[in-house]
C-alpha cells in the first residue's frame, strides 16, 4: 500500500488496525477480505502514522481495533464484528449483527482472547505472532 492510500484512508472514518508483524492476523484479514469484501479500509498499525498509533501501542499488539480519527471505538471481536457488518451481502451483515447480541458477544469476546493467546499455534502463524508476555 502507498504512502498516499494510507494517508487518505487515515483520514476517514473508521479503520480496522491489525498486527502486520503476525502472519496469522494477515491472514485472518485476507481471509475476510475475500469473502466478506468489507467496505471499511483495514491496514497494519506499523503503517499508521506514529501520532495515530502511539496511544494504543499496548492494545495493538494484543487485538485489532477500530480506530475513529485516532480514537479506539472498540476492539477485538466487537472490532471485527464492525468490519463484518460494513459488507455488502446480508449474510456477514448478519453474521455481524448475531455477534453484537448480548450472549453471542460475551462468547464471542472469549474466543477471540483465546485465538489471540494462541495465535502463534494457529494455521499461517509464527513465533512472531505470540502474544508479548505481560510486564509486571
Amino acid at each position: 500500500m502507498d504512502d498516499t492510500a494510507l494517508d487518505s484512508a487515515t483520514a476517514q472514518d473508521p479503520i480496522l488496525v491489525f498486527d502486520g508483524d503476525c502472519a496469522f492476523c494477515q491472514a485472518a484479514i485476507q481471509q475476510i477480505r475475500a469473502r466478506a469484501r468489507p467496505r471499511m479500509f483495514a491496514a497494519p498499525w506499523q503503517s499508521l502514522p506514529e501520532p495515530l498509533m502511539r496511544p494504543h501501542l499496548q492494545r495493538l499488539d494484543r487485538e485489532v481495533l477500530l480506530l475513529d480519527h485516532g480514537s479506539a471505538l472498540c476492539g477485538g471481536s466487537a472490532a471485527l464484528a464492525s468490519y463484518l457488518g460494513t459488507s455488502p451481502a446480508r449474510r456477514y451483515r448478519g453474521m455481524a449483527l448475531c455477534l453484537r447480541l448480548p450472549v453471542v458477544s460475551l462468547l464471542a469476546r472469549q474466543i477471540y482472547r483465546w485465538v489471540a493467546a494462541n495465535r502463534h499455534r494457529k494455521p499461517a502463524g509464527t513465533a512472531a505472532c505470540a502474544l508479548p508476555r505481560p510486564h509486571y
